[in-house]
């Protein structure tokens, strides 16, 4: 199998070598390494904080037998995939065990029983190569290069088909469902596949896929912000993850990002996207809450300031939040009136604090945004594939080293995004279009380079 792969991307025509047909024709192996949390350890952290709970110790790597392919799915070949925050959830079982999901799934069909198992497999994110489709599969075949999202989708609701995120089932793949991406084989939903961008190595293209389109959700899309030219916009850990992303849609749309870091080294990777307005909260000693209980408003002031400093004198249209209890009250404050917040994820506490006179007496907007449907995804992919967006990985790991990935991602110890080799055997494989990636090279090795 990997040897058919690596026969197709050596191709130097731009052309696979190998036919569908071949593809179609080799034999899976019966078993595959994947990356898996064990149900018999989801009580190993009890008592422990979140920033004790080490996913070098919860993480595994298992040789697991390849899943039934149903009616609708894909079984792919995992050249790369990457770590998320969600994988980090996962590892230290916070906020539930993710086997929960794997159950409650389990009992929807017969054929969700599948991903209920006493091991999940984890990963939402892959880049790699279609070795088997499913009936009623027609717009993919075996040999096909692709990426995948990570939104997983029933649509037997009436809720879903306005926008597939309000579906009663909708779930996070590799995290509320299993046979993620952190593995060298992966079962996806047909409907999660999108074309890999030819210009891109495998870890490359396998590390925007969920904060690519969570960014671009929750800013672009009119499910999220809507942002609009000149839109003042503050984005919070604006050289991570998921700020990365949403500092380059800012600066490709036309707004001004307003990046929040916390070091002289990430103020560094903002720069070098093209952004002017930083701020470093640790340099500039912002500390919004007084104690466990009582948030600093004079502290949201003084930060106003700054941002008004940097702006001209205007206030913040759009806040990308995602930190959420730490920074949830000078957010909602710092917003003009009439602005939006729009909130992610909540790494530093899902419970926040506001002060809600600034809310409404202002008419501003909270918007809850998660992950994207498969039209915004396959748009923030084509921004992507266009040389428009690049990628943020600034380093690669092997699979057996996912456990220390997440604990960097964990600890905050990496900038952007990180990535793991599945099937991969090293970095820098999988380009098709050479020329492109010569025109973008500077961007797409900005991360590794800082």
């Amino acid at each position: 199998m990997l040897d058919a792969i690596l026969a197709s991307t050596a191709s130097n025509s731009g052309s696979p070598a190998v036919t569908a047909a071949d593809f179609a024709a080799l034999p899976l192996p019966e078993s595959y390494r994947a990356v898996t949390v064990h149900k018999d350890e989801a009580e190993m952290f009890s008592g422990l904080t979140t920033r004790e709970k080490d996913p070098r110790k919860s993480l595994h790597v298992d040789e697991v037998p390849v899943p039934e392919l149903g009616p609708g799915e894909a079984l792919v070949a995992v050249m790369a995939s990457s770590v998320n925050y969600n994988s980090v959830w996962t590892s230290i079982f916070e906020p539930v065990s993710t086997f929960n999901f794997l159950e409650r799934y389990g009992k929807s069909s017969p054929l969700a029983a599948r991903h209920d198992l006493p091991y999940h497999i984890i990963g939402s994110d892959l880049a790699g190569v279609v070795l088997r489709t499913g009936p009623g599969v027609n717009a993919w075949k075996p040999g096909d290069e692709v990426v995948a999202h990570c939104l997983s989708v029933e649509l037997e609701s009436a809720d879903g088909h306005n926008d597939t995120m309000l579906d009663p089932e909708q779930r996070i793949w590799g995290f509320e469902t299993n046979f993620g991406g952190l593995a060298e084989i992966a079962l996806v939903k047909s409907n999660q596949l999108m074309p890999k961008p030819r210009h891109l190595s495998w870890e490359e293209a396998a590390s925007p896929g969920l904060v690519n389109s969570t960014a671009y959700r929750q800013l672009v899309s009119r499910n999220g912000a809507g942002m609009k030219q000149g839109d003042n916009v503050l984005i919070w850990g604006a050289s991570g993850g998921l700020g990365s992303y949403a500092t380059q849609f800012a600066l490709a749309g036309g707004a001004n990002p307003i990046c929040v870091v916390s070091s002289p080294q990430k103020a560094e990777i903002c720069r070098a996207m093209g952004a002017e307005a930083i701020i470093d909260r640790n340099a500039e000693g912002y500390k919004f809450w007084k104690d466990e209980h009582n948030q600093d408003p004079k502290e949201w002031k003084r930060f106003g300031k700054r941002i008004r400093e940097l702006t001209g004198g205007e206030d913040i249209d759009i806040v990308f939040e995602h930190p959420g209890r730490e920074t949830f009250g000078a957010s909602v404050y710092v917003t003009r009136k009439g602005g939006t917040i729009t909130t992610c994820a909540s790494t530093s506490g899902y419970m926040h604090q506001y002060d809600n006179r600034y809310l409404w007496m202002s008419l501003k907007r909270i918007i809850g945004s998660h992950f994207a449907n498969y039209r915004e995804a396959w748009e923030a992919n084509r921004l992507i594939a266009k040389g428009k967006i690049h990628p943020t990985l600034s380093k690669t790991y092997r699979l057996e080293e996912t456990g220390q990935a997440a604990y960097d991602v964990h600890r905050n110890l990496h900038q952007g995004k990180v990535g793991v080799l599945a099937l991969a055997p090293q970095e820098g494989l999988g380009v098709r279009d050479h020329e492109m990636r010569e025109r973008h090279i500077d961007a797409i090795n900005r991360f590794r380079n800082v």
